[in-house]
């Protein structure tokens, strides 16, 4: 497989002991994301999904560690509450999703439907928006918020790219860094 970018996710275990805590290095693992899948990605120049985010402020917090040792697997645009999010580019809404992680979340189809792009911690969807609706790039499906799990004093969206598998469904696929996407 050719890949582009490698790198090391490190998976700690926390152990207690007493006042002080030790952190030990389990295991590794390396993921690669195929070069093509990539460029193709880079080719379509996604818009950013924040109304008035900039490429220089975006953050890549894609290997960073979450509860439990989780992957984070996507970026946060911080973003003032309200503030419109933004399809990425032309496709169709294959759900709305409240979770108890993501909360109120959007997983968008690209117009191929080879990839899936996630959006979730909004304040709330979009006026009309419904699954299975055509959107085009650069419209709204809703607004920047804390829902799900974010810090309630953090407003953010959570961005995520996947590569969808051959049975096409849109919680299931290969995890592709945004921030290479975008930078």
């Amino acid at each position: 497989m050719k890949g582009l970018p490698a790198c090391v996710i490190a998976l700690l275990v926390i152990v207690w002991d007493g006042p002080t805590v030790a952190r030990t290095l389990v295991r590794t693992t390396t993921v690669s994301v195929d070069a093509d899948l990539l460029a193709e990605l880079r080719s379509r120049r996604l818009d950013l999904p924040v109304r008035g985010a900039s490429r220089r402020d975006l953050h890549n917090s894609f290997h960073d560690l979450r509860q439990w040792f989780h992957a984070h697997e996507a970026i946060d645009i911080l973003a003032p509450r309200g503030t419109a999010v933004l399809a990425v580019e032309d496709g169709m809404i294959a759900r709305l999703f409240e979770s108890k992680a993501g909360g109120t979340t959007v997983y968008q189809f690209d117009p191929w439907t080879r990839f899936v792009y996630y959006y979730a911690h909004l304040e709330h969807y979009a006026d009309r928006l419904k699954e299975g609706h055509r959107v085009l790039r650069g419209q709204t499906l809703g607004f920047v918020g804390t829902s799900g799990n974010a810090p309630k004093d953090t407003p953010h969206l959570h961005f995520a790219i996947f590569r969808l598998t051959d049975k096409k469904q849109w919680w299931q696929g290969s995890p592709i860094n945004p921030y290479d996407v975008f930078k």
